[in-house]
């Protein structure tokens, strides 16, 4: 029996567990890990399936699907053990900037605040644990209530190095549509705002994070001096 095509379908686990019709890209997995970057821009146009992979990623990545290898069974990823061992055994951050629109600084920035927080939300074991330092708890109070913004540039930052103390392993880092508030601010008019806001954060987050192991970055802008 033919399988159904998921028109407009992102959640890679929901294209396996209900076999949809999905075309295997889980060499990319291969691919990049074996390129051996830190980070990787990837800039393709919308409708590409770059949310779609960056969903592949998380699940064969992150360590909340440890023990899930029934999703890569059947697909050429599987077909090498050393990469049967490596899935599910990483610390994951994965977030998106699909939402992050608005008709100024303000309205965004509040929009990305939002987002960083329910990220932070996602490990609310990391500020109970005694594994974590007060540090990073403090920070982490910060962030759940109003944030500067220099509070929030360096809220992954901070994240990765509270999940490094957590697991004591470096974490991979999944930001999905990075330009999406930059195009906005381009069309209306608060570029250099959100620039100097954002060029903070990506520098903490993807340049001077020693406990980030390996980033992506997916966008539809080719970058070119700014």
């Amino acid at each position: 029996m033919a399988r159904t095509v998921g028109i407009g379908i992102q959640d890679f686990a929901k294209i396996i567990t209900e076999d949809m019709f999905y075309i295997d890209k889980t060499h990319f997995i291969k691919e990049w890990w074996e390129s051996g970057d830190d980070v990787t821009l990837i800039t393709r146009p919308r409708r590409f399936g770059k949310t779609l992979n960056m969903e592949m990623l998380e699940c064969f990545f992150s360590n909340k699907y440890e023990d899930r290898g029934d999703l890569f069974e059947g697909l050429s990823i599987w077909e090498e053990e050393k990469y049967r061992k490596l899935q599910g055994t990483y610390p994951v951050i994965s977030l998106s900037f699909a939402n992050a629109k608005g008709n100024n600084f303000k309205d965004v920035k509040i929009i990305i605040e939002q987002i960083i927080k329910n990220v932070y939300s996602d490990f609310n074991f990391l500020w109970e644990s005694e594994k974590v330092s007060d540090v990073e708890k403090q920070f982490a109070k910060k962030v759940f209530g109003t944030p500067e913004d220099a509070e929030l540039s360096m809220s992954l930052h901070q994240l990765s190095r509270a999940l490094y103390q957590y697991y004591g392993k470096r974490v991979i880092i999944l930001l999905d549509e990075y330009d999406t508030p930059m195009l906005e601010a381009y069309e209306k008019g608060y570029w250099e705002e959100l620039v100097s806001f954002t060029r903070v954060m990506f520098n903490a987050t993807f340049k001077t994070n020693s406990c980030m192991f390996r980033g992506i970055m997916t966008g539809i802008t080719r970058v070119s001096k700014e």
